[in-house]
């Protein structure tokens, strides 16, 4: 026992006498797993265990410090805990991140959430702003833990349980809800009685709202590998004749259009996306696809679609959209007279 004491104070002295050192340890293991862009999944379940871990040692942080104390004779710091929390929220935000960027169209409101997430991210890493604004502000520390589980979620859950993207998206908000509510005491030790109900109806409020902006959340585990515009499909080998991004309104007429799109998404899962055609920004049809995981190069399917305005001439857009409303990618033509 007193062989384990010695250990665990000595552990512990060197990280309040070199913070920086570990910090820096904290940022290679981040760019580690963002370098890690092909994981396996039993490494993001690991990933997604830490970060639920990491929140419950949030919760019983002055508990466990008291239990350390009592059972080892060792007093350990508040700052102890809050590292060892910095680097889960840290190895969350960089193995979510590479995902992310992939799949982000950065012409779309979809770029603010992953602009977030790389804010997040190097906040994590810049010690002074974590542990000098961040870490004191209990409020602000805790949203930022969840939104880190809020991310790391919608990476995982496909994943993990095969979920689709819009049911991995309700999963994920529901259960930084859940997770957040027990840390609201927390928040307000104090408080009368009636701020904790009105602080959960404002949670609920703001979960509200981030349901309504899902179209700003990118499909994580959905990226768009290829999307082409035709006139003629290879039935045998499953590629489109051509590209078109420019055509005249009787050729678009009598002829048609194949939108071809490849889907990649993790083997197992089973996802309903639909192609969503819009002249001059109006949609003007929504047609079903039904795509399945685990193909390298993406899941290969197409529309054709042969019935377009008689006035069809301006500038068009075909986007791939999750049954959620979530954008997988785009593209865009225009039809002359």
């Amino acid at each position: 026992m007193d062989y384990c004491k010695n250990i665990i104070a000595k552990f512990i002295s060197a990280m309040q006498k070199r913070p920086g050192l570990l910090a820096v340890l904290a940022f290679l293991s981040g760019v580690a797993s963002f370098a890690l862009v092909d994981r396996k999944e039993s490494f993001s379940q690991v990933i997604a265990i830490f970060l639920l871990i990491s929140w419950l040692w949030l919760i019983i942080d002055n508990w466990l410090r008291d239990k350390v104390e009592e059972k080892f004779g060792v007093a350990v710091s508040p700052n102890v805990m809050r590292f060892a929390l910095q680097m889960v929220q840290q190895e969350s935000l960089f193995f979510a991140l590479p995902f992310f960027l992939a799949v982000t169209q950065w012409d779309h409101p979809q770029a603010i959430f992953t602009s977030l997430i790389v804010l997040c991210a190097v906040i994590s890493v810049i010690d002074p702003f974590y542990y000098k604004k961040l870490a004191k502000n209990r409020t602000l520390f805790s949203v930022f833990h969840n939104f880190a589980l809020f991310v790391v979620l919608l990476v995982t859950l496909p994943i993990l349980l095969n979920l689709t993207t819009s049911q991995s998206l309700a999963a994920a908000l529901v259960t930084a809800v859940v997770v957040t509510l027990p840390s609201l005491n927390n928040l307000m030790p104090n408080a009368p009685w009636w701020r904790f109900p009105i602080l959960v109806l404002i949670l609920c409020a703001l979960s509200t709202a981030v349901w309504q902006l899902r179209s700003y959340v990118p499909p994580a585990a959905l990226r768009l590998t290829d999307i082409t515009l035709a006139h003629e499909v290879d039935l045998q080998h499953k590629k489109p004749v051509g590209s078109i991004k420019q055509l005249d309104s009787y050729t678009l007429h009598h002829q048609g259009l194949y939108s071809w799109t490849a889907v990649k998404a993790p083997r197992g899962l089973n996802e309903k996306i639909f192609h969503v055609w819009l002249h001059n920004k109006k949609e003007v049809d929504r047609i079903t696809l039904n795509i399945n995981g685990g193909r390298e190069l993406g899941y290969r399917a197409w529309t054709h679609k042969v019935n377009f305005p008689s006035d069809s001439v301006g500038k068009w857009q075909v986007k791939v959209v999750t049954e959620s409303g979530q954008l997988i990618g785009l593209t865009k033509f225009t039809v002359t007279p």
